[in-house]
């Protein structure tokens, strides 16, 4: 590696060193990232248990269609950040900037879409403190569906948005040759942020869009 171009800080002996310490540190970060959600999910089992039927109900009201979509985009996103490390350890740099763009479209597209829904749920009355116009026997379970249905999903949210922001700038960096075959540890731990995202998105996708339909 060019010691010039990718100066080793002081605090490691060597290059090795170096990555061995910042993936050690990217998975410690996103233990607790797991715990968090964990927590939320587990949650959600504990009051799925309480009220099945309502949660069943609930579900039936998110858009599956849209769910679906979403969880295509975020697998294809996914795939992506993964062939564009892929793409700069083979010494490649145009296509796996390209590819990191194209990632943080997808997170952009995911956005929007989940974005879309929430409006479709304000307008039907499913927002819970804010605009919960829902009677009937299941109308409380389904408003703890809700409120835990926007704790889970707008957490996410936030998690793909930072993404989105961290992908922008690693795809300009690539462009601009800050990673190479040697050096793009900044680059592999952002790929495993964003699968991260993804891999909590393919639990929330069945919990929420498919709880109420399976049968």
């Amino acid at each position: 590696m060019n010691a010039r171009l990718h100066p080793v800080p002081e605090q490691f002996d060597d290059p090795v060193q170096q990555r061995e310490a910042a993936t050690l540190g990217m998975w410690a970060f996103l233990a607790t990232e797991i715990l968090f959600f964990g927590v939320l999910f587990a949650g959600y089992t504990l009051c799925r248990v309480r009220f099945p039927d309502a949660f069943a109900e609930g579900s039936r009201h998110t858009d599956m269609l849209l769910g679906t979509i979403e969880t295509a985009v975020l697998l294809t996103s996914s795939c992506a950040v993964a062939l564009s490390v892929r793409e700069v350890q083979l010494g490649g740099r145009r296509l796996a900037s390209a590819l990191l763009a194209a990632t943080a479209a997808l997170g952009v597209t995911f956005l929007v879409m989940h974005g879309f829904e929430y409006v479709a749920e304000y307008r039907e009355g499913l927002i819970p403190a804010i605009h919960y116009t829902q009677q009937g026997v299941y109308a409380r379970g389904m408003e703890i569906f809700y409120c835990l249905y926007y704790f889970i999903t707008g957490f996410h949210s936030i998690h793909v948005m930072v993404g989105v922001a961290l992908m922008a700038v690693m795809a300009w960096r690539t462009w601009r040759r800050a990673y190479d075959a040697d050096y793009h540890t900044p680059l592999e731990l952002t790929a495993l942020y964003w699968h991260l995202v993804d891999i909590v998105w393919i639990f929330v996708y069945p919990l929420v869009y498919l709880v109420g339909r399976a049968g």
